[in-house]
């Protein structure tokens, strides 16, 4: 009886630190949602993962490539933020610091942009996409030009 208790606890014990092991091994990806202009000239959104390679040093367990990038703004919106349609000015991340901002595509998909969500706006042709600030605090990001593919 001793013996099947121990190997029940050793068992469970081994499945617990696996489990942790597993957990640790698995990680949240890094998500951009891109908005682009199809073919039919409308905005339109999907969801990309950014590509990491084991890293090591510093403590950096993985890093992306480098992406070509032509400076750096922060921007401000008030929460009475409410852009009719528009195109994007030019190729851009658009970085939630802090706020609630979402983007309307037409068909009334509304896509969220909170603290840590990453945008890659790629539609400078077309119809374009509604911009609006979320609930009463300003909108704070970071937009970053990308040049290059």
């Amino acid at each position: 009886m001793t013996r099947w208790w121990l190997g029940g606890v050793l068992a469970a014990g081994a499945a617990a630190v696996w489990t942790t092991h597993a957990a640790a091994q698995r990680r949240t990806p890094i998500s951009v949602t891109r908005l682009y202009t199809g073919s039919d000239g409308l905005t339109h959104a999907e969801e990309m993962d950014v590509k990491l390679a084991p890293w090591g040093k510093l403590g950096v367990q993985e890093r992306s490539d480098t992406i070509t990038v032509s400076g750096l703004q922060f921007e401000r919106s008030s929460p009475a933020r409410a852009d009719d349609w528009h195109t994007a000015s030019r190729r851009q991340y658009v970085i939630t610091v802090s706020g609630k901002a979402e983007i309307g595509l037409t068909g009334g998909r509304k896509i969220l942009l909170e603290p840590g969500r990453i945008l890659l706006a790629e539609d400078t042709t077309g119809k374009g996409h509604l911009t609006r600030t979320v609930g009463g605090e300003d909108w704070i990001a970071v937009v970053v030009p990308k040049t290059g593919d």
